[in-house]
């Protein structure tokens, strides 16, 4: 199935894509291979999911400030391409945790992407390697970053 009609189906409507806070580019095409950069939870009014997991966000918070930070993704891929349906797989996807150091439910707080990933492009296409990292920071106290490659069609 299409993953423009996933997203119709879903009901999810796409933010703007973020745009970049330092010297990078949010996506890279090598080939036929798109590197997404680390995205954060970018709410609709250009603030930020701010916290850390253990101490002051629990794993239902951390799972919606991931999922969050996919829209964003979705968003950065979309408009780069054109359209969701020139990907053609996610490959690697690698999340972040800003987390307390007896907080051991990165994988958990990450599902919030993954999911969304696996429900926009199907459970094969949508779902890849992944590695859910804790961490004690990132960049403006944000809760999550999360970086992607896909396999597109160019």
């Amino acid at each position: 199935m299409s993953a423009e009609v996933k997203l119709k189906e879903l009901g999810i409507e796409l933010p703007t894509p973020p745009k970049p806070v330092g010297v990078y580019k949010p996506i890279v095409i090598a080939g036929n291979m798109a590197y997404l950069s680390g995205h954060g939870p970018l709410k609709p009014n250009k603030s930020l999911i701010t916290g850390r997991l253990g101490l002051d966000m629990d794993v239902e918070a951390g799972y919606d400030a991931a999922r969050l930070t996919g829209l964003g993704m979705l968003a950065t891929l979309k408009t780069h391409l054109g359209s969701l349906d020139k990907v053609t797989r996610l490959v690697k996807l690698l999340g972040l945790v800003r987390c307390t150091d007896g907080f051991d439910k990165q994988p958990a707080v990450i599902n919030g992407c993954s999911e969304l990933f696996r429900d926009v492009f199907g459970e094969d296409a949508g779902v890849a390697a992944r590695s859910a990292l804790g961490t004690n920071a990132l960049p403006g106290g944000i809760a999550v970053e999360i970086e992607a490659i896909f396999e597109v069609q160019v």
